[in-house]
């Protein structure tokens, strides 16, 4: 129901267990990714913060990095890492890199689009105050559009571009 809130013209989920990606073989996770880099051929590839407390975010940050190498060819020429509540901000300090973002889109006419989507993927939200309630989720859009001088906006690191 989310994707269809946002308009997705396809989802993708593979059989890896939840919170469990530490026991998989990266390089199977690597094979994934790989495959639907080749299927859709994107130039902007999203993907999370290698800080992230959760096991499954950090294995797919390092198979995403991996799957994207700059090779000849390689149709990925942005690669941007997001951070997800509850699990980017409570990394203990010094233990992983911090979320430091630099790159920022502008979300003041699709912030309500996003906070549908989430209210329908019951499975992930929390009521408040947690860091995945509806109200947090508006509060850091909205903490991150008054950091760059815009009504709301999704902060992301840019791990590398190539402009041609």
């Amino acid at each position: 129901k989310a994707s269809e809130i946002l308009g997705a013209a396809s989802v993708t989920l593979d059989n890896f267990a939840d919170n469990r990606m530490d026991g998989c073989e990266l390089l199977d996770v690597i094979k994934v990714v790989e495959q639907g880099i080749d299927q859709h051929q994107p130039e902007i590839v999203y993907t999370h913060h290698s800080g992230d407390v959760n096991i499954d975010h950090r294995r797919i940050h390092e198979a995403v990095i991996t799957a994207c190498r700059p090779v000849p060819g390689h149709p990925v020429k942005s690669l941007l890492f997001f951070e997800i509540p509850s699990s980017t901000e409570w990394q203990p300090p010094g233990s992983a890199p911090i979320f430091a973002p630099n790159w920022f889109v502008d979300v003041t006419e699709t912030l309500n689009f996003k906070l549908k989507a989430l209210e329908a993927y019951q499975s992930e939200m929390r009521p408040w105050p947690h860091p995945r309630s509806l109200q947090a989720v508006e509060h850091l859009a909205r903490w991150r559009g008054a950091s760059v001088g815009v009504e709301a906006a999704e902060a992301f690191i840019l791990g590398r571009q190539l402009v041609m």
